[in-house]
């Protein structure tokens, strides 16, 4: 078998970057603890840290994406707990049109020879870091399909009630992939703490899986509401950071 060549394209261009992918283990109850009623934990007390340079809106877009294994309505996928991104024109539509956890974030992502960086910075925090060699390049696995769960909802403007102008609803994010390119990276993955992004502390890492640069081929996509959430049940959840889903503490009504 003839060994995977990486995509070509003009030198420069941000559209076949590849996707840092670092998987890792963390405690079955830290997830239980941030999934609302109704979106139940994976099989595996798995956590996806994916760090990206991916052209939206014609431009360069640095993010990263925080994903929990979790089901919904008997569908394996993943909860989406963060969307850190350093454009600003997508920030609200985003979040408006799906229910994207979308915040503004800093990312430095980079690839110089097999050498593999990056960070992501909040409010003056480094909370997320890793370093990393490129140890070979793997086979091309079979194409595959993809659930991402995100949550719609809006608060009634009254914040004294446990009422909402748009109840919380689960939306489904489908996708069929194929590879590019795929490799091997040995390296570390650093979580540290921050008030405003929680992982290091919610979802510590008790053991680093893997990490990969995964160039994808994109083959479907189709973002709908998948179901409605227990309105009273979700309560607790509706307090967030940022625009994230790690749950806030702004001192707002809590539904008894």
């Amino acid at each position: 078998m003839s060994t995977p060549q990486g995509p070509q394209g003009n030198p420069g261009d941000i559209l076949n970057w590849p996707m840092l992918k670092i998987r890792y283990r963390t405690d079955a109850a830290a997830i239980a603890a941030l999934l609302p009623p109704g979106i139940t934990p994976g099989a595996e007390p798995n956590v996806t840290v994916t760090i990206y340079n991916f052209p939206v809106q014609n431009e360069p877009e640095l993010g990263l994406v925080v994903n929990v294994d979790a089901d919904y309505g008997g569908i394996n996928g993943e909860y989406t707990l963060a969307i850190g991104i350093d454009q600003e024109a997508p920030l609200f539509i985003c979040h408006d049109l799906w229910g994207q956890p979308k915040f503004p974030l800093d990312t430095t992502y980079f690839r110089l020879g097999n050498h593999v960086e990056a960070k992501c910075v909040h409010q003056g925090v480094t909370f997320i870091e890793f370093r990393g060699e490129v140890s070979e390049t793997l086979p091309i696995p079979a194409d595959h399909e993809t659930n991402e769960w995100w949550i719609k909802s809006m608060r009634t403007v009254d914040p004294s009630a446990c009422a909402y102008d748009f109840p919380p609803h689960v939306v489904r994010v489908y996708s069929k992939y194929g590879t590019a390119f795929l490799q091997e990276v040995k390296g570390t993955l650093t979580l540290r703490e921050s008030a405003w992004d929680p992982i290091a502390t919610l979802l510590p890492m008790r053991e680093q899986l893997s990490a990969q640069l995964w160039t994808p081929i994109f083959r479907d996509r189709r973002i709908t509401l998948a179901g409605a959430l227990d309105p009273v049940a979700f309560w607790p959840f509706v307090d967030t950071i940022s625009g994230t889903r790690w749950p806030g503490n702004s001192g707002g009504p809590k539904h008894a």
